[in-house]
């Protein structure tokens, strides 16, 4: 875009003929007259200020820098002398915004909310920009659809006065197939309409003569790069990127205030237009810019001191460079939103993977997706778990349809609850997070080894060990906790306080062990169990994580006694007879 325009609001009165002049010539142009040029601050001589127009920058802005209104808005608010709040439900026309309007810019307000939270578009800034631009719509005058009839142009910016923009559109906006002319209600010159339209009515078209498509692509180009329109410095760049003036700043941010402070409806049509336009400033000798982020600006070197011999000012210094303010980004280029693209629940078992993966979408300031957005997944917890890799953190960039999915996660041996959380986003980054569990590894069943039953005399221990094997769906179960008990009904439902036990690391008897757990193979083999001095049969139950159970029965019996055994007395030999011859 070509020359920059420093303009400043009319001080004092003007004639009738110079107001006369104006008005016709916004009659005939449809559109806002030429800006003033600003001058230094307090400044009523606009040759202290001016430039040459034809060499200044008006690169980036919305309106090409076009003419505006510098009317200013009521010293007092509508209800009485003095107040500053509370505006009544009806008053003047010049307090009031027209209904399709005001539902213009409230609704771009609740689009870019949804989209852009983080930039708190207020409606008021839009208000104040459409009442300085084009004096709400010229009043209202809008069909049923919000399309501005006849529709709103600025004079050609043809350098004589204003920018020199040649003709970006070939006439198809602003009818002129020479010079752009700033068109519709909010003064979008053609070249950042192509980049920042809006079809906000839902008609098909990206129309600027509407006020909802004009008032959504206002709003989007307030937001752009990153701006969090909250904060005053960052609301004064987005006005001074709109028209890049520190007077038109303060003329809008005048009407913002205003408009904070209660407004209300009027019939469309009915508004009030202003009558005060801005006019080109002569070309002068130039004196030193203020920088657009420093809207108040500081007046140069005077002339010389009267009384003082003829004598000069000293030459002044050149004035330091100062970095151009940048360009709005392209809406498709606008990092908008981030969004879950679809991850479901993230759940599993201890050591093993998750079935989901973590994804997110981004989108530009439309709503449509954005690629090549770097997005950075992290896990935070104590579970162990980690992304394929053993990373706790990775970036991934967006593909072409706007998501980013995290590389798979392998849960930790550690049962909880951690969290996977997206960034996304320079300046205002846009998080996600998402909850994700833990759980315990599991077993469906569990059995003994052998089937060897289990006998101690009272107050021995049992000669005997204790193994059992777990398995989850028919394949070993590796790692799982088990909780053995002693109870006196095989539910385990009572407890058993009595009996055969267990000792802790103190070697006192304990009935109850917690923390044991599956080897590898699936298998478990019991500490020692000993016997108290009750006998009896008593039942030990071993329940694993995830339900399953066996119930193991141990007998405490005295030996049997044994009867010695009796010797038998031998009988006593025979001597044999003897035989008679």
């Amino acid at each position: 875009m070509a020359a920059h325009i420093r303009r400043r609001l009319r001080k004092g009165a003007t004639t009738t003929a110079v107001a006369a002049a104006a008005v016709a010539a916004l009659a005939a142009s449809q559109a806002p007259a030429a800006t003033l040029a600003d001058g230094p601050a307090g400044s009523g001589d606009p040759k202290a200020a001016g430039e040459d127009t034809a060499s200044a920058d008006t690169d980036g802005a919305a309106t090409g820098n076009s003419p505006y209104y510098t009317d200013l808005p009521p010293l007092v608010t509508p209800d009485k002398p003095g107040s500053s709040s509370n505006l009544p439900a009806a008053g003047s026309a010049e307090a009031g915004i027209p209904a399709s309007i005001l539902a213009a810019y409230q609704q771009a307000e609740r689009t870019v909310t949804t989209t852009d939270p983080t930039c708190r578009l207020p409606w008021q800034l839009l208000a104040a920009i459409g009442k300085v631009e084009s004096g709400q719509a010229r009043g209202g005058r809008v069909d049923a659809n919000g399309t501005a009839s006849p529709r709103i142009l600025g004079p050609a910016l043809n350098g004589q006065g204003f920018a020199l923009i040649k003709d970006t559109d070939g006439g198809a906006y602003d009818g002129d197939a020479v010079h752009d002319r700033a068109v519709g209600p909010m003064q979008f010159i053609p070249s950042t309409w192509a980049s920042w339209g809006q079809d906000a009515n839902g008609d098909g078209r990206k129309d600027p003569n509407n006020i909802y498509d004009a008032s959504l692509a206002a709003g989007r180009y307030l937001c752009a790069n990153d701006r969090d329109l909250a904060l005053s410095a960052d609301l004064d760049q987005a006005v001074l990127s709109y028209n890049r003036s520190t007077e038109y700043l303060r003329t809008v941010r005048s009407w913002f205030s205003y408009y904070q402070r209660g407004t209300h409806e009027i019939p469309d049509g009915t508004g009030t237009l202003p009558t005060s336009p801005s006019t080109p400033t002569p070309s002068v000798t130039p004196s030193p810019k203020p920088s657009p982020s420093d809207p108040g600006g500081k007046p140069g070197p005077g002339p010389s001191k009267p009384g003082g011999g003829g004598s000069t000012s000293p030459t002044p210094k050149p004035p330091t460079p100062k970095p151009p303010t940048p360009k709005p980004t392209p809406p498709a280029e606008t990092f908008g939103s981030l969004e879950n693209a679809g991850t479901g629940p993230l759940r599993a078992t201890a050591g093993q993977a998750f079935d989901e993966r973590v994804s997110v979408r981004a989108r530009n300031a439309l709503g449509a997706p954005l690629a090549k957005v770097p997005v950075t997944f992290t896990v935070t917890g104590r579970t162990g778990t980690l992304f394929a890799g053993g990373k706790k953190s990775v970036t991934v960039r967006t593909g072409p349809d706007g998501t980013a999915t995290a590389p798979e996660l392998q849960a930790g041996e550690k049962a909880g609850e951690f969290t996977v959380t997206a960034v996304a986003g320079t300046g205002r980054p846009r998080t996600l997070t998402y909850a994700a569990t833990v759980t315990a590894r599991q077993a469906d069943a569990i059995a003994r080894t052998d089937e060897k039953a289990l006998v101690a005399a009272p107050g021995q221990k049992f000669a005997d060990s204790v193994t059992v094997k777990a398995t989850y769906k028919g394949a070993v179960a590796g790692g799982v906790a088990v909780t053995a008990t002693m109870v006196k009904d095989r539910l385990g439902i009572i407890d058993n306080d009595k009996g055969p036990y267990f000792k802790d690391t103190d070697g006192k008897p304990v009935r109850t062990l917690t923390t044991l757990t599956t080897d590898a193979g699936g298998q478990l083999r019991l500490p020692e169990i000993f016997a108290d001095d009750n006998e009896g049969t008593y039942l030990l139950r071993l329940t694993t994580a995830g339900g399953a159970s066996v119930v193991v029965e141990l007998t405490v019996k005295a030996p049997e006694e044994t009867a010695p055994e009796k010797t038998a007395t031998p009988e006593p030999t025979k001597t044999p007879k003897a035989v008679k011859p």
